[in-house]
């Protein structure tokens, strides 16, 4: 095994058994500005919220930027590992892409090339408000190659994110005389009845969009008309939501209380010559990034595991992306 590839492995252990749920990623920021600085990159915080950072390190004015999230679904795993994976959470999303992309860092740096950027930002997991920090203040770079589970394919599109939260209200009652309440949880049911009939938009490119009732909470007890229900609706979208929202809210206004939480576009991402490409359904924090250049995605790692307990990474997969966001960077900053 090669210097490299141990020391690949091993940041990715030390960063997955760094906790760092959203929320709580100082830890994991601290770890990161205190390794590239060692290593000879110019490092800074951008403040988020209270505790909480990005980290953006570079090596002179950046024309490509290396990008991904240090956070993470609960609950915290720690890391394991056998001679084909490695384990834990965030091995696959996204530390083990976060250590691949150090390492070609570390590797492009060692060749003499300058010019170029991390980018390490929180809370993609939940409102992007990491990469809407960073968006604030771009580095002007050309370019942006963001890292999440493609199986080191060249992304050429993700679905957006349309999430829409719903509390309908009722009034209390003793369940044996239903007529002197108001079930909030009826009015819900009706209302998710009609939400799952609206029709989905589709794409020649993006496919199909989805829709997901992914959180439902209600009443008090069995014996108890329930006074209050809410949902949690996710849909993946892949064109523009303009249309689909005016649709919900012909079905919400004057029944419930909604909020749209977040609304997040489908992109276009770059392809190049000899990479394999594909459309992934999931939505990431490059629409969020457009101040950062033109968007590029690729990762190690399968989405099919990424926020599940036997979260991991071909260890394979990783080797295979230092050296694809090594050529990377190298054939864009050729373009500029």
């Amino acid at each position: 095994m090669s210097e490299r590839t141990t020391e690949l492995f091993e940041l990715t252990r030390k960063l997955v058994n760094l906790e760092s749920v959203t929320g709580h990623e100082k830890s994991c920021g601290e770890f990161l500005f205190d390794y590239l600085q060692k290593h000879g990159f110019q490092v800074e915080f951008q403040p988020v919220t209270e505790g909480r950072a990005n980290v953006f390190a570079r090596l002179g004015k950046p024309d490509v930027v290396l990008s991904t999230h240090m956070d993470t679904v609960p609950p915290f795993i720690p890391a394991g590992e056998d001679d084909e994976f490695l384990y834990g959470r965030g091995s696959c999303d996204a530390k083990g892409i976060l250590a691949a992309q150090v390492v070609a860092a570390l590797e492009l740096k060692a060749s003499g090339l300058e010019d170029f950027g991390l980018l390490y930002v929180v809370g993609e997991e939940l409102l992007s408000d990491g990469a809407l920090r960073a968006n604030a203040t771009p580095a002007g770079s050309k370019f942006i190659i963001d890292g999440e589970p493609t199986e080191n394919k060249l992304a050429v599109g993700t679905k957006g994110n349309l999430r829409v939260d719903i509390r309908a209200s009722g009034k209390t009652a003793h369940s044996a005389y239903p007529e002197l309440g108001e079930s909030a949880t009826e009015k819900l049911l009706d209302i998710l009845a009609e939400v799952r009939k609206v029709p989905l938009p589709e794409d020649p490119v993006m496919g199909r969009s989805t829709m997901n009732i992914g959180f439902i909470e209600g009443g008090h007890a069995p014996n108890v008309i329930p006074d209050s229900a809410s949902a949690q609706i996710l849909f993946r979208t892949v064109c523009p939501s303009t249309e689909l929202r005016r649709k919900l809210e012909e079905i919400l206004q004057g029944r419930c209380h909604y909020e749209f939480v977040r609304d997040t576009l489908p992109i276009r991402t770059e392809a190049l010559d000899g990479f394999e490409t594909e459309v992934m359904a999931y939505s990431t924090d490059l629409p969020n990034l457009t101040r950062w250049g033109r968007p590029l995605l690729l990762g190690p790692g399968t989405i099919h595991v990424a926020h599940t307990d036997h979260e991991r990474v071909l260890k394979s997969e990783l080797i295979n992306a230092v050296e694809l966001y090594s050529r990377l960077v190298r054939e864009l900053k050729n373009r500029i």
